[in-house]
């Protein structure tokens, strides 16, 4: 594993190469001195990373997790409030004053069903059915982290001011903790803010994604002895079964770019009963806010005919929602241009080979792994998928994702690849990249104003004419469970 030397050339963003000479060499400086201090102090970060690994907590249930990040932040000088948006696993560190306010997204959910034993290359569980970091937030989470402190050691040491800020986001999975948080205004005063995520390929997205509704229909209907008088039951799994066969129809007349998706989470106890209560939990998932609701107000109306036809009733919880996705130009040049400068992981012999043994059980191409940078897109595709960052994105100029090898190539997101690879060295490598790429993106920004004020620039000329209003009802609170006591392994 290399430690990355910078050239003075190498390090420069966008910004640096059109100002005076002093304040280029100053910019470089700066940017240096942070990508040193989270190679300094990578083991302390690394560790957290490998402790969120193992706690493994689902959304809304990351309670060690949560801890492990604002603990660290706050014995490296930062001020914590925990518990914000009502959510007991979230928090936002901050450290300094004033303007500009410089925002990092951390997360730190696991995914159910996903546990996995650390940087073995065959599928092995640590306790079968159990969660597991198949998105690599352990990663995200104390990258994230690195970058902020980082950026705190360098100001405090240079007396920059501004104020650096950390966001410990719960429930990313569940498109939940972002959201509640944007509603209570937490990223309002923000000038910038910077975002990554592991990924198999070092890439600036620049593309945008899809909103999304995320919804329970619960349908209630009459018992009744399913063989000895079914004509005195009143079955809402029927209607359950009704409303996906009407959602079905529907799909050949809604836009190619509508996602709708769904699973049912309670369908009665025997076959022999008949069932008197039933839910069905959907997403439905357009390229727009607008196209999700629309689509969701026709979906609806599929589960209202399906409480007519059998004869139950119906309520609608809603979950949470999202806006698609709206990255920032300029800061994504920030990060690529950082990237470029830094250089991607480069893996050792052992990691290449852990890749390749991974990617042989997992029967796909023994490709290793990716050591390219990508170019700059042109912002014109759409992904498939939905994030709570979306809605930060439509209220202060947001980065694009900026995607760190932390896989081997053709690893599957949400597997239990991912989570081995989450807990190994390949995986730390690339946490401790990302870490330094964000350090540096921020340190630009806080020093390079008219850069700032040319990414806010386009973000008012995206938004002319948009106010951001949340998804979530006013009222309803997140939907945090009772808390259970933590699980030992």
């Amino acid at each position: 594993m290399r430690i990355v030397q910078l050239s003075l050339a190498a390090v420069m963003g966008i910004a640096v190469c059109c100002l005076p000479a002093a304040a280029a060499d100053r910019t470089d400086q700066l940017k240096k001195e942070a990508v040193s201090w989270v190679e300094s102090n990578r083991t302390t970060f690394e560790d957290a990373a490998l402790a969120i690994h193992e706690y493994a907590e689902i959304g809304l249930e990351e309670y060690r997790s949560a801890e492990t990040l604002a603990g660290l932040l706050e014995r490296q000088g930062f001020r914590v409030e925990r518990g914000v948006a009502d959510m007991p696993t979230a928090f936002v560190a901050s450290w300094g004053s004033g303007k500009p306010v410089i925002g990092i997204l951390a997360e730190y959910d696991a995914l159910p069903g996903l546990s996995q034993k650390a940087g073995v290359p065959n599928q092995e569980p640590v306790a079968e059915g159990a969660p597991g970091h198949g998105c690599g937030h352990n990663l995200l989470g104390a990258g994230s982290a690195a970058a902020a402190a980082a950026m705190k050691a360098v100001m405090e040491k240079r007396g920059i001011p501004g104020t650096v800020r950390l966001y410990g986001c719960p429930a990313e999975e569940t498109i939940i903790g972002k959201v509640y948080m944007a509603k209570e205004g937490l990223f309002d005063d923000l000038d910038a803010c910077l975002v990554w995520h592991p990924s198999g390929q070092n890439k600036v997205h620049v593309e945008s994604n899809r909103a999304l509704n995320s919804f329970e229909v619960v349908f209630r209907g009459k018992t009744a002895h399913a063989a000895g008088d079914p004509w005195s039951g009143r079955s809402a799994l029927d209607a359950v079964e009704l409303m996906s066969v009407g959602v079905n129809y529907l799909r050949e007349h809604v836009r190619e770019s509508v996602r709708i998706h769904s699973m049912i989470r309670d369908g009665g106890k025997a076959p022999n009963i008949v069932p008197d209560y039933a839910r069905v939990w959907y997403f439905v998932r357009d390229s727009s806010r607008q196209g999700v609701e629309d689509t969701y107000a026709r979906v609806l109306k599929c589960a209202e005919g399906a409480a007519l036809m059998t004869g139950t009733t119906m309520e609608v919880n809603f979950i949470t929602g999202v806006y698609n996705y709206l990255p920032n130009r300029v800061l994504s040049e920030v990060l690529q241009q950082n990237l470029s400068g830094i250089g991607a992981p480069e893996p050792d012999a052992e990691q290449m080979s852990f890749a390749r043994t991974m990617q042989k059980s997992l029967g796909v191409k023994e490709a290793g792994i990716n050591t390219e940078i990508a170019p700059l897109g042109d912002g014109s595709g759409i992904s498939g998928g939905s994030t709570d960052a979306s809605d930060v994105s439509r209220i202060v100029p947001t980065s694009g994702e900026m995607g760190i090898v932390c896989n081997p190539s053709g690893a599957p997101g949400h597997s239990w690849a991912v989570t081995s690879s989450s807990g190994s060295s390949l995986g730390l490598s690339g946490m401790v990249t990302a870490g330094k790429v964000l350090a540096a993106s921020g340190l630009e920004l806080m020093v390079t104003p008219l850069l700032l004020e040319k990414a806010k620039s386009e973000f008012r000329e995206k938004t002319k004419g948009f106010a951001y209003k949340s998804p979530i009802p006013d009222g309803q609170k997140p939907p945090v469970p009772e808390r259970n006591q933590p699980r030992t392994r």
